[in-house]
């Protein structure tokens, strides 16, 4: 790990605000609407009386939580819930969860493995958010056209507990590329790759005028890198990891102890990720400012992120390769919910491999096995999936065996 003087260290997350990348893009306020009595936090109560309060980040990785809401499937369960809130950063996203103002959110899928062993927090996750759905783009001027131009670059990642974390650095390792975590200004060699963490809503911005090379971010900032700042997508981390999970969506494990109430919020959200599956163009609608305004993007950037992924524009013969693997036969982004143990086990193992700004010697004692039996709350999602048909209906699932399968991953 880094131990540059011009690094700043963050060393706690949930009470750095630098790491949480500021405000809302355009007027959106920093946490609307989270002045919260503890009756609404839903730390307590029965289910006809406890509201669903969430919140997320203006990315696509919280299109379930956004869907539930939206599209009624709470209230069809007897549910009340708030308008998902919108917050920007990771940082203060989790610390409003972990402070009970919201007790339903969506987390990039490392963060709740640091919240529950380094922080203590009983964090539960209750289902996988989506699967894919993240790129590495780069500018067209950048240099950057295979893993191997990685080097002597400046990338942007959105968080350092991030799946485009772990992955950015495993595909610098397989090439003998250096990852190193210092100053933009500080001299970079041919075989390293410098991280930093940058608001994904800031990454196209920047590339464009030429203040990073590239960024690894959740969609729909990899679509607007193509259309609105010269980008191009280098590879679909769908392409690498198949079917990997991002983010996830978690409950304080108190709540789940009232297991009509919880049981209830899952099967919305299970529901909601099988309409998005089969209805992706109006999700993407929805998800837009041409529709419901949850993200601060035009319905065109948002339908590209969620549904363009062809061999014309992105295979490896004629398009910018971004797709080695079309017989995986994956999507840009798709959905599965349940948390498959080999992919814990994997997220662990790697982490372990990853660098990172601040204090990570407690990942090296963790036992993937007993991460996922402690962390992963799956009787939820298993329940709501049988009642809408079960597991196989969701992307990757093998209908023999729905809650088990082989992690695939080619660099």
């Amino acid at each position: 790990m880094s131990k540059e003087k011009n690094v700043s260290n963050r060393r706690d997350f949930l009470k750095t605000s630098a790491i949480g990348l500021g405000a809302v893009l355009g007027g959106y306020p920093l946490l609307q609407g989270c002045s919260r009595s503890p009756e609404s936090s839903g730390s307590s109560g029965k289910a006809a009386s406890k509201k669903v309060t969430s919140c997320y980040l203006p990315i696509t990785d919280a299109t379930p939580i956004i869907l539930a809401h939206e599209l009624g499937y709470y209230r069809e369960l007897g549910l009340e819930s708030d308008k998902p809130v919108l917050i920007r950063g990771w940082a203060p996203m989790a610390e409003a969860f972990m402070a009970g103002r919201f007790n339903l959110t969506h987390l990039l899928a490392p963060i709740p493995i640091y919240m529950r062993y380094s922080k203590k927090f009983p964090v539960k996750v209750v289902a996988w958010d989506h699967i894919n759905g993240s790129a590495i783009t780069a500018g067209k001027e950048s240099g950057i056209n295979s893993y191997a131009d990685l080097g002597g670059k400046q990338i942007a990642i959105p968080y350092w507990y991030s799946m485009h974390n772990i992955i950015i650095q495993m595909i610098a390792r397989e090439y003998g590329i250096e990852t190193v975590i210092q100053s933009k200004t500080a001299p970079l060699g041919k075989k390293q790759m410098n991280l930093f963490v940058m608001a994904p809503p800031d990454m196209p911005t920047a590339m464009a005028s030429k203040a990073i090379d590239g960024y690894i971010v959740a969609e729909p900032f990899n679509a607007a890198g193509e259309l609105l700042a010269n980008g191009k997508i280098v590879r679909f981390t769908g392409d690498v990891w198949k079917n990997h999970p991002c983010c996830v969506a978690v409950m304080n494990e108190k709540d789940l102890e009232d297991r009509e109430w919880s049981h209830k919020v899952i099967q919305a959200l299970v529901k909601a990720e099988l309409w998005a599956l089969n209805n992706a163009e109006q999700a993407a609608h929805i998800l837009s400012k041409d529709g419901a305004r949850y993200l601060p993007l035009p319905e065109k950037i948002v339908k590209r992120a969620m549904m363009k992924y062809d061999l014309e524009t992105y295979g490896a013969n004629g398009g910018t390769g971004a797709i080695q693997h079309p017989e995986w036969q994956t999507k840009r982004l798709s959905y599965e919910p349940y948390q498959f143990e080999s992919a814990t086990r994997h997220i662990v193992e790697m982490m372990k491999l990853t660098k990172m700004e601040g204090d990570v010697g407690f990942l090296q004692s963790l036992d993937p096995s007993k991460v996922h039996s402690e962390l992963m709350y799956t009787a939820g999602v298993e329940a709501a999936a049988a009642e809408l048909g079960g597991l196989s209906l969701f992307a990757g699932v093998n209908a023999k065996m729905p809650t088990v399968r082989e992690e695939i991953i080619k660099v």
